[in-house]
């Protein structure tokens, strides 16, 4: 999912419906811990970039990543995105 959106923001073709639907999905699910590091950080980078950032989204990607012990899995670049986003 977070490629998906990512690649129409980097595209410059963001899909209003795609992208409302990726993110209403996201803050419905119970746990982010299926998703790497990266995904998370392509993931609010996307809807920042395409210039529709969800609030709930980015909620919800903040709560899992402040209940991290530890954000040695993120890259130095990733954890820039996701501060950035």
């Amino acid at each position: 999912l977070s490629n998906l959106v990512w690649a129409y923001s980097t595209a410059g073709k963001p899909r209003r419906g795609l992208f409302e639907k990726v993110a209403n999905h996201v803050v419905t699910l119970d746990d982010l811990g299926s998703f790497k590091p990266q995904g998370l950080s392509n993931l609010v980078w996307a809807y920042s970039t395409a210039g529709k950032p969800r609030r709930g989204l980015f909620e919800k990607v903040a709560n899992h990543v402040v209940t991290l012990d530890d954000l040695g899995s993120f890259k130095p670049q990733g954890l820039s995105n996701l501060v950035w986003a």
